[in-house]
């Protein structure tokens, strides 16, 4: 069976702000003043890049008052990393068989 990975997902994941962010959030729950003091983000570019998250369902938001928490969904994580350990495992066995195509 193919594996396929998603790829929307790892072209959200690849921004270098939005991995910080999901790297904050897998350590504690946090709220977007936190997330604009741990990163340095000014809070107009934070917002946008949650948005981008939350929209690809890597976040959660909790409303907290007049601030809005942000919290990281593991499953979603799990399931990219479950698609590349199956991509990995089919090329240890392609790797073991020696199969490959012929050229033409």
């Amino acid at each position: 069976m193919m594996t396929s990975v998603d790829t929307d997902l790892m072209r959200v994941l690849g921004d270098p702000l939005r991995m910080q962010i999901v790297t904050l959030l897998a350590r504690e729950t946090l709220c977007t003043t936190h997330l604009v003091e741990e990163t340095g983000a000014r809070q107009t570019n934070l917002s946008n890049h949650l948005r981008v998250l939350r929209e690809a369902g890597v976040v959660d938001t909790e409303p907290c008052g007049r601030f809005t928490y942000y919290r990281l969904r593991p499953d979603v994580l799990e399931a990219l990393a479950a698609s590349f350990t199956e991509l990995a495992a089919a090329a240890r066995t392609t790797d073991e068989s020696g199969r490959k195509r012929a050229c033409p």
